[in-house]
């Protein structure tokens, strides 16, 4: 087994605490002092860009006097953790209640179930507008009939700005006030919707179908995190198409950002079959922890419950990209590239190749949960190596480049699943050539500033585990 930390998440929900409430009353609450020392401890142990900050070598410092007082100099542990991140690191996050985001991990979340992106206007960049990408089932969006595709302007009669979003939607009660978009004009209508978050667990396997193409059995899958509580659905899913004969399968995973190590290099298994033994990835860790810590990610045979990987043995797949698509996601498509065909349909992924794994302030190496301070909930999902395909291909800050460019239209987004839905249905077109041109045609694109997935304190992220 991998000399790793293996993230320890908690089992059943947990009511949310506020960084320091609750204690015992025979606890002492730690000062920002202890906690600078462990943000200082994490870092300096497993960080990833350990050499670009000075201050984290391990003889920088001629005492711990020296070093005790560097830390003391910040009043806040944001502030330290701010300090001692690379400037080439987008990612790494320091979090002040790490229930919530246990929880996350374990894709439990509080949220109303609109999975929701937001754009700039075509005619003022001040101005937002959100879009419904997708409705989570059993939530009070589904409650409320929301639908994919629905258009929204307002928060509480408040029109949304680049400046106000984030606090607009932040609260764990809103009212969305609809309106039209015809791709040039955002038009106000009358009708609001009042949403309410809750806690709720999402399965991210949305959508897993087969499609019957030409007389030819096409799998869909819409994936939308990679959450290893939720493995064995995934494997279902694709016994599901390995009964049904599929050929091709067009995995869509433009609102995916990411996930569990484990369950890529699972889904890259269960897309193959044919490789098993065989280098997923590589890792690349700093200086210190290299020896000891690098091992390579092998296709596998089994998912983490000991179940065998239903393996479909594609020599191609159609993989759905945008801007969400992040991390896991990442690795699935730069860790199949150099075996089979990769036809990636959609645009630029965010460009993410760096995994983390959950520390709290415990003693090294472990930083283990059995193990934490109780006198605060602060933990780390720092970043600590970064991924490599069989090739060696990583270090790609831009994003994986499609192979055939297609941004989704906020005025016709059209129905997941459905052969006519624009991603998909290009993938389709791809697939099934015909003569002549092709239909589908990118078009000019508006800049998305963020979206519900900027709420979860895990978007974005790789986690080794």
């Amino acid at each position: 087994m991998k000399n790793k930390i293996l993230l320890l998440l908690l089992a059943a929900s947990v009511s949310f605490v506020s960084c320091f409430s609750d204690l015992d009353d025979n606890q002492q609450e730690a000062s920002v002092g202890d906690i600078n020392d462990f943000i200082y401890r994490g870092l300096n142990f497993f960080y990833l860009y350990k050499a670009d900050t000075p201050e984290l070598g391990n003889d920088f410092f001629a005492s711990d006097e020296e070093k005790n007082t560097f830390l003391n100099s910040f009043d806040t542990p944001e502030g330290l953790f701010d300090f001692l991140k690379s400037d080439q690191d987008r990612f790494s996050i320091l979090v002040d209640n790490f229930i919530e985001l246990e929880n996350a991990l374990n894709g439990v979340t509080l949220n109303n179930g609109m999975k929701f992106g937001l754009v700039r206007y075509p005619s003022n960049n001040s101005l937002v507008f959100g879009y419904v990408r997708y409705v989570v089932p059993n939530s009070d969006a589904a409650a409320k009939n929301l639908e994919r595709g629905m258009i929204f302007n307002r928060i509480d009669g408040q029109q949304l700005t680049e400046n106000n979003f984030s606090d607009l939607l932040d609260p764990d009660t809103y009212t969305i006030g609809l309106a039209d978009f015809d791709g040039a004009t955002v038009t106000d209508l009358t009708e609001t919707i009042t949403l309410v978050k809750e806690e709720i667990t999402e399965n991210p396997v949305a959508i897993a179908e087969t499609l019957t193409i030409d007389g030819q059995k096409v799998g869909y899958m819409m994936y939308n995190a990679f959450t290893r509580d939720f493995n064995a659905e995934l494997n279902n899913a694709f016994g599901t198409f390995v009964a049904e004969g599929i050929t091709e399968l067009v995995l869509d995973l433009r609102y995916n950002g990411g996930g569990s190590v484990e369950t890529a290099v699972d889904l890259q298994s269960m897309i193959t079959g044919q490789f098993n033994g065989q280098i997923c990835y590589s890792e690349q860790w700093n200086a210190d922890r290299q020896d000891e810590y690098a091992n390579n990610g092998l296709f596998n045979q089994e998912i983490s419950n000991g179940d065998a990987i239903n393996s479909l043995g594609l020599t191609r797949v159609f993989i759905l990209t945008s801007g969400r698509t992040a991390s896991a996601s990442e690795l699935v498509i730069n860790g199949l590239n150099p075996y089979i065909d990769v036809v990636q349909v959609g645009t630029n992924t965010t460009g993410k190749f760096q995994a983390s794994f959950l520390l709290y302030d415990a003693p090294a190496p472990n930083f283990s949960r059995a193990e934490a301070n109780p006198g605060h909930t602060y933990a780390m999902l720092p970043l600590v190596f970064k991924t490599a395909n069989a090739s060696g291909f990583t270090d790609f800050v831009d994003g994986l480049v499609p192979d055939f460019e297609l941004a989704e239209d906020y005025s016709n987004l059209g129905s997941l699943g459905n052969q006519t839905e624009p991603l998909l249905a290009a993938a389709l077109e791809i697939m099934f050539p015909s003569p002549g041109p092709r239909s589908f045609r990118n078009f000019e694109r508006l800049e998305e500033v963020g979206g519900s997935n900027d709420f979860s304190p895990i978007d974005g992220l790789m986690i080794a585990n």
